[in-house]
């Protein structure tokens, strides 16, 4: 990691440390999420905990900090902007980089994620894409990636017009996966010349592979499929056990701090491991259960906007629905019930409903782009929705809420929507379930999503708006609702690249103005989390952001 961190670290270590202490070789580490896939790219995978359990396993060239910006990762290489016409980086991987297989990391690994994300490679039927993404930004503008396989340099040239604003954010950790396991499992040489070739048979065997290749299950997991670039390695995961990180001894950085670092996923009793000593951090959402004593807690608001994702088929196919819908949900009251606890912010992230989806509440354009709601949907008005009801032509529709159980805020939330949309004749119901993921949206299975920015369950959230903003693209994976507007996927297109304070301000406005009237979701607030660090713990910073707290567990150190 950089410099920076690095000094930080050396500081809170020397401050903390007495004769009377010893680091404990093992740290217990839980997440709000599921972890069942070791590719957090996909729809299902980047909705899962996977970004919040290896940001120290799959590095990449660069990392989220805690206040969701893209830092550089010198440890895995450089990334350098060629001057010319089109934006063009050129990336080099460190000589010493080395997969814990004993493989080099080389720029097949880039193609390889240039390829799964750019939505360039498609079906023949429907023109699907092969690979199962969750997001196209920034993957989509690029016109090319120069790379002549099992080297360490790639030039990454972007389309004429298309400099993502956020190309750092690209390449980074957990986006690197390991091409030379994929070639293997798709029975090619390289993944290099295939793609760059467009045979799509190949491509086609590549992308399943990338697609499934990767999910796992308590006691049902193949590490040999699973070679690490960090400083921590997947070891093995059991139910009994959780998922266990141990130190990469091919890591060629600085060793961490602790040997192994052991993850409880979603569904873990907090309060029976704390008790058992087996648990020492937990990064949730607000509102779930607690470890017994010993733990200092934490209260912030996440850069991920809890929300729901309406279906754009079946019953919430009108438009005029999803906004009886949205007419009756109180969100005033949500946000002043469940949606700060905590903490009591005035003004930015976490201060109160949030009324956008293109920019984030603490930016300059926030203000006038949140105005076009102009108050609306905040508190419930039945009127409203009975008006739209009879527009749509639809009498005492059911809408199913789906998310990740067990949850209490969550389901506070969908019993307060229930009572409120039930004098409208909208008669609500809980569909989670301990094994949802947003894809059951796309399957029919629910017609709504409960969840943060991009359907995730969990940790969510950067600096960036694109992952808000690709969610309503249409085409793209973790846009589950299925919405497609020309204006808006243009708008979307534009935000990306747009230098102009002006034009963004005008063409997010004008997106929201259909946004709130085609209602594809409807905004609540900021998510909010908590941190929980036992005592003894030393170097654990909260990072409100799609990594979670675990960004730098190589650092972490428990003293007992």
């Amino acid at each position: 990691m950089a410099a920076g961190l690095a000094a930080t670290v050396t500081v809170a270590t020397a401050a903390g440390c007495s004769a009377a202490e010893d680091p404990v070789p093992s740290i217990g580490y839980a997440v709000d999420n599921v972890v069942s896939t070791y590719n957090a790219r996909t729809v299902d995978g980047a909705a899962s905990g996977a970004r919040q359990a290896f940001p120290r396993v799959q590095t990449g060239f660069t990392y989220l900090g805690p206040g969701g910006e893209a830092l550089s990762d010198n440890d895995i290489g450089s990334s350098t902007v060629v001057p010319g016409a089109a934006l063009t980086v050129r990336y080099v991987i460190a000589p010493q980089a080395v997969y814990s297989d004993g493989v080099p990391m080389t720029c097949d690994d880039l193609v390889l994620a240039w390829a799964a994300e750019s939505g360039r490679f498609t079906s023949g039927e429907g023109n699907s894409s092969l690979f199962d993404a969750s997001s196209t930004a920034g993957y989509s503008d690029i016109d090319k990636v120069d790379c002549v396989t099992g080297t360490k340099e790639a030039t990454v040239t972007f389309a004429p017009g298309r400099s993502y604003l956020d190309w750092r954010s690209l390449f980074g950790a957990t986006a690197l996966l390991p091409a030379h396991v994929v070639a293997r499992a798709a029975n090619v040489p390289n993944i290099v010349d295939p793609i760059n070739g467009g045979d799509l048979d190949a491509v086609g065997r590549i992308a399943e592979f990338w697609n499934t290749g990767w999910n796992f299950a308590p006691d049902a997991i193949d590490t040999s499929l699973m070679p690490s670039n960090g400083p921590y390695r997947v070891d093995s995961y059991t139910a009994d056990g959780g998922l266990i990180l141990v130190a990469n001894d091919k890591w060629w950085g600085v060793p961490p701090e602790t040997e192994r670092i052991v993850i409880w996923p979603k569904g873990t009793d907090i309060p029976e491991r704390s008790e058992a000593g087996d648990l020492e951090v937990v990064d949730a959402g607000a509102g779930g259960a607690e470890p017994t004593d010993g733990f200092e807690r934490t209260d912030l608001p996440s850069r991920g906007v809890e929300q729901l994702t309406f279906a754009t088929e079946g019953t919430l196919s009108p438009p005029a629905v999803r906004r009886a819908f949205a007419s009756c949900i109180p969100r005033q009251q949500l946000f002043d019930e469940v949606g700060h606890s905590g903490y009591d912010k005035s003004v930015g992230i976490g201060s109160g409903v949030v009324d956008a989806r293109l920019v984030q509440s603490d930016t300059l354009l926030y203000p006038p782009v949140s105005a076009t709601a102009a108050g609306r949907y905040r508190q419930p008005d039945t009127t409203a929705s009975s008006f739209e009801l009879r527009a749509a032509g639809v009498t005492n529709p059911t809408i199913r809420i789906g998310y990740l159980a067990p949850d209490a805020r969550r389901s506070d939330i969908v019993a307060t929507i229930a009572a409120s949309c039930g004098p409208a004749g909208i008669n609500v119901v809980d569909a989670s379930s301990a094994q949802f993921s947003p894809s059951a949206l796309q399957r029919g299975e629910v017609d709504a999503v409960l969840a943060s920015t991009a359907s995730a369950s969990g940790a969510s959230g950067t600096v960036s708006d694109a992952a808000a903003q690709y969610s309503l693209r249409g085409g793209v994976g973790s846009n589950v609702g299925g919405y497609d507007n020309g204006r808006v996927n243009a708008i979307v297109d534009q935000l990306a690249v747009d230098t102009s304070d002006a034009t963004s301000l005008a063409v997010a406005t004008e997106g929201e103005k259909i946004l709130w009237n085609e209602m594809p979701s409807l905004p609540l607030f900021n998510q909010p989390r908590m941190l929980l660090v036992s005592d003894g713990m030393k170097n654990v910073v909260a990072n409100p952001t799609a990594a979670g707290a675990g960004w730098n567990m190589d650092r972490w150190i428990l003293l007992r």
